[in-house]
């Protein structure tokens, strides 16, 4: 029980910091067109608090994949570790500021577009391949992974051809997939991962 409740707290507190994120920084930031990328630019006051929040989401990652890894299976798990692993890099390299003329490192801007790319295709392929493993024992939830996936391929496509809604839509990716991962976080009875099993056993 005690594991269920540090992934699903990590995500919250994650989500609320990046909640808390744009009312921390200068009014020219827009929750409808800047991203929560930029929310934590280079030399942008106040960028911490989504950078903490990118942090505790990728440990949070990590924690549920470990846990599930069982239910999920080795590739499944790998790719959601990949997902883990590339929002703590986002967290550590930073893009640059939305506002024109801040000084800014361009290896770090390239380093944080690359990892921010690769999660992009680890979430869907890691939902897809918990999907397929689990199809029998998802029931209702196949929705929210169907969701997840399509919103993961859309939504980038929108923000490539509106860039005023970027913001709006990069958000909505997130919330669905805070979703995704609290629920995996909190698994239902018929979902029993080998890990705790054996883990329960060795303490009896």
């Amino acid at each position: 029980m005690g594991s269920r409740w540090l992934g699903v707290g990590l995500l919250a507190v994650s989500a609320a910091a990046l909640v808390t994120a744009p009312f921390v920084l200068d009014t020219s930031y827009s929750v409808l067109a800047n991203t929560t990328s930029e929310s934590g630019a280079q030399g942008v006051d106040g960028a911490w608090v989504a950078r903490s929040g990118f942090l505790l989401f990728g440990l949070a990652v990590l924690w549920i994949a470990w846990r599930r890894s069982g239910t999920w299976g080795q590739p499944a798990a790998a790719l959601h570790v990949t997902f883990g692993v590339c929002m703590c890099a986002v967290a550590a390299f930073s893009l640059r500021s939305w506002v024109p003329g801040t000084d800014f490192d361009p290896t770090e801007d390239l380093l944080h577009s690359i990892a921010a790319t690769v999660l992009g295709f680890a979430f869907a392929l890691g939902v897809v391949s918990v999907a397929i493993r689990n199809h029998s024992s998802r029931g209702p939830w196949i929705v929210l992974d169907s969701l997840a996936v399509i919103a993961s391929v859309i939504l980038p496509l929108g923000m490539t051809m509106n860039d005023r809604i970027d913001g709006a839509l990069q958000r909505l990716m997130f919330a669905l997939g805070y979703l995704w991962y609290a629920r995996e976080a909190w698994p239902s009875r018929n979902e029993t991962d080998p890990r705790p099993h054996r883990e329960e056993r060795t303490r009896r």
